[in-house]
């Protein structure tokens, strides 16, 4: 989550959407009726998570009307470490520990791009990227802030759409 946070609304959307799909997975585990009737694991008590994800959908709003260019605040590593967790928090809670690295997929994306530049450099002395995380390589390509972040934020609802068709892959 915190390598995804380096341009104006790159890092809430995705958490937002992530924490929607969260909300519904959460809500869906801990009813007794709906998962019995979906087939998954319920886990009593988890319902409770989908109003916390409420939460973060909401101040992710607040957050996104100060955080749109130009921004005027930033995230910075508190937010970023702290979102990430709490998504972690909520896929451990929930059961649903794998479905998280598909809906937070860009997420996992943006670490990968990290790991490989790093370890292409060290052991070849050549990047793979013009430069880490993904989202600045694009920029070097000549995509412009907004493409970018837009383009990542499809990429976003994509993914979390793909995890919420897994509920029922069991």
């Amino acid at each position: 989550m915190n390598l995804t946070d380096g341009l104006d609304g790159l890092a809430i959307v995705p958490v937002m959407i992530a924490a929607a799909a969260f909300g519904l997975v959460a809500y869906l585990t801990g009813n007794a009726v709906f998962s019995n009737y979906l087939q998954i694991h319920h886990v009593a008590g988890t319902g409770e998570l989908a109003v916390v994800c409420g939460a973060v959908i909401g101040a992710g709003l607040g957050f996104l009307w100060f955080n749109a260019p130009p921004a005027a605040i930033f995230m910075g590593d508190t937010g970023s470490l702290a979102l990430g967790g709490m998504l972690g928090a909520i896929a451990v809670a929930t059961k649903h520990e794998i479905v998280l690295a598909i809906i937070g997929g860009l997420f996992v994306l943006e670490a990968v791009s990290v790991i490989v530049q790093v370890a292409s450099f060290k052991l070849t002395g050549k990047r793979v990227f013009r430069m880490a995380p993904i989202h600045h390589h694009f920029e070097h390509l000549g995509w412009t802030e907004s493409q970018v972040v837009i383009r990542f934020w499809i990429i976003a609802v994509v993914l979390a759409l793909i995890g919420l068709a897994t509920l029922k892959l069991r």
